[in-house]
């Protein structure tokens, strides 16, 4: 019987790496970053088409590569981070494995031009599906040029199962921005079929933290340098930087949250966790804090080299981490008075009053009232006389002995108790409010409860319904109808808005323009990242038009992460979450009975969209059975 197992071929042994390395364009586009960052540059230049499946160029002006490097750098686990076991748990630089060029090089048309500063000419090199085509001499700029054409053009399968366009762009601001925040002191330019969609400069400030907060509105707008609040702690363990958006301005939706390790970013849940429970009590269930935080750690602390894409990390001592982290986001928050605190120091405003006149006499305080005054009388009756001020003065007299009234019944009485006519009073109030309460419940109609919970008869018991659930399931029924009939209800703005989006919500909120105007927007491009709002679905003419829009497009990309839907679905599910009613809203009697006949009219009225019950019966003899009958 022959021998079966062989050694693969180098071309294919890439191919299969490079289905770990390189998953979509933004894997190209992080890689190059990464490698142009180690190189020195302090300018860096992406430029795209067509989402990175036509071309992905990444140009910067780094030291370059010699001849023979140059060509070595397309081997794979050719590197000069890293000679033997031990670097690796001493690298702090981006890329160490030597994968990535030769990964890319297998699957893609590869073209690199490099020259170092002391070399008259660069080197030119042209490589397809791993097969080196041609090296010769060039004259190009110091620096580097990559150029990545037709990605997975010989995989069809890889290719076929790429995104739209609109998905793969955002998967790349995603990538160029967490390079371009762990890096202010470079300049970034990214450029998509000839728009430009980032220009950022170098950071010019007189600290690494001012540096990183220019990047930062630089990157997500000016809005962010007033929501944020700076993190900064040096211990033996770990250096913490970086900033917290504070509490008022968190999102509803999981927005700009950032970790980043040695300069290198990284995903961690238990570390998310730390700063979640440092907002404690600050945030609403639904709301998601934002935040920029970099660690400085030893190399040797940690471990980066347990997964390919080199995102996810491993700690010696996670628990320290999560404890310091926990602790300096509480100070940040408690310093810059973010936190509720309880300040028993007397205020500066009040020490100026004095607790008791000079004299010891505390002059009663006397009314001043004219009973007979009459704004709309004429100089006739303003001039009638004496009558009018007899009476005024009576009044003075009956209000200074209705003061000293009051003041004996104060002196008198002890705290906690309470008069006889006090007493009866509340029981008129009390007794009045139940009999109001049973001439509603006997005429059959809905009850509120606690501002959450609608009660209403059926003929076996009690029937609760969650007023946000219900409210939500009627919306998306809605909106998924108009959606597939283009049926949405514009309600047009007598003046437009003009919204500005983060850039990564401005690609995907071009993409998804058509949608969005079948559900009932009337939005139009205008300008970079800019949108002119002409009208909005019907029944959100008193909702905040900026707040409406990122949170349906906030809502669109985190159902992305979590769900896997089409994009009518997807937008339907959360329009409907961000207009629906609110907990705590006063409902009337109308409104409830609305609520409930057009939850029994969807198709399915049981459930929300995300699947929680929206309704909960009792029957008579589970009540019976409760109260032990």
């Amino acid at each position: 019987m022959p021998d079966i197992i062989r050694l693969l071929p180098d071309t294919v042994a890439n191919q299969i790496a490079a289905g770990e390395v390189v998953q979509r364009p933004a894997s190209v586009v992080k890689e190059l970053l990464e490698n142009a960052v180690d190189a020195g540059a302090t300018e860096i230049r992406l430029i795209i088409k067509d989402s990175g499946k036509t071309l992905i160029q990444v140009s910067d002006n780094g030291k370059g590569m010699s001849e023979t490097d140059a060509r070595m750098s397309f081997e794979r686990h050719a590197t000069s981070k890293i000679s033997n076991a031990d670097d690796l748990f001493a690298i702090r630089t981006k890329g160490f494995r030597g994968e990535a060029l030769a990964s890319i090089a297998a699957v893609a048309q590869v073209e690199l031009r490099s020259r170092r500063e002391e070399d008259e000419l660069g080197t030119q090199i042209i490589i397809e599906g791993g097969e080196v085509k041609s090296q010769e001499p060039c004259q190009c700029a110091q620096g580097s040029v990559f150029f990545i054409k037709n990605l997975f053009y010989n995989i069809p399968a890889r290719r076929k199962f790429l995104k739209t366009d609109g998905v793969e762009l955002r998967h790349i601001i995603e990538e160029f921005e967490r390079v371009a925040l762990a890096h202010p002191e470079v300049g970034f330019i990214l450029t998509h079929n000839g728009t430009e969609v980032f220009h950022l400069e170098r950071a010019n400030a007189s600290s690494e933290q001012a540096g990183l907060r220019q990047r930062i509105t630089s990157v997500f707008g000016n809005p962010y340098n007033q929501r944020l609040a700076p993190l900064e702690e040096h211990t033996d363990a770990v250096i913490i930087s970086g900033f917290i958006g504070k509490p008022e301005f968190a999102k509803k939706t999981r927005g700009e949250q950032f970790f980043f390790l040695n300069k290198r970013f990284i995903k961690n849940s238990y570390l998310h966790h730390a700063v979640v429970s440092a907002f404690e009590q600050l945030l609403p269930t639904d709301a998601h804090p934002t935040y920029f935080i970099f660690l400085e750690m030893a190399p040797s602390s940690f471990d980066v080299n347990i997964h390919p894409t080199k995102t996810e990390v491993k700690f010696e001592d996670e628990r320290l981490v999560y404890a310091i982290l926990r602790s300096v986001i509480k100070k940040s928050l408690g310093q810059y008075n973010i936190a509720p605190t309880l300040d028993f120091e007397q205020e500066m405003s009040l020490k100026d009053i004095p607790l008791q006149p000079e004299n010891g006499q505390v002059k009663q305080p006397g009314i001043h009232v004219n009973p007979d005054y009459n704004p709309f009388a004429g100089d006739q009756q303003k001039s009638a006389g004496s009558n009018g001020n007899q009476h005024w003065q009576r009044m003075q007299n009956h209000a200074g002995s209705d003061w000293q009234k009051m003041f004996e019944t104060h002196v008198s009485a002890t705290p906690g108790t309470q008069t006889e006519s006090e007493t009866e009073t509340q029981g008129q109030i009390l007794h009045s409010s139940w009999d109001e309460d049973e001439k509603q419940n006997t005429g059959g109609g809905c009850q509120q409860l606690h501002g959450r919970y609608v009660l209403s008869h059926i003929k076996s018991g009690l029937m609760i319904i969650d007023q946000q659930r219900a409210h939500e399931r009627i919306l998306y029924e809605r909106y998924l109808k108009a959606l597939q009939n283009h049926t949405g209800h514009c309600q047009q703005k007598l003046f437009p808005e003009t919204v500005e989006l983060a850039p990564i919500d401005s690609a995907l909120a071009l993409e998804l323009t058509e949608s969005i105007n079948a559900l009932g927007f009337d939005i139009r491009p205008f300008g970079q990242h800019t949108f002119v709002v002409h009208g909005v679905p019907a029944g959100t003419e008193d909702r905040d038009v900026k707040k409406l829009l990122e949170g349906l497009i906030g809502g669109y990309k985190e159902n992305l992460q979590d769900m896997k839907l089409d994009t009518g679905d997807n937008l339907a599910r959360s329009l409907a979450k961000q207009t629906s009613i609110r907990p705590g809203k006063t409902l009337s009697d109308s409104e409830m009975r609305a609520l409930v006949d057009e939850l029994f009219a969807c198709e399915l009225p049981y459930a929300a969209p995300d699947g929680k019950p929206t309704v909960i019966t009792y029957s008579i003899e589970d009540l019976d059975r409760r109260f032990k009958r």
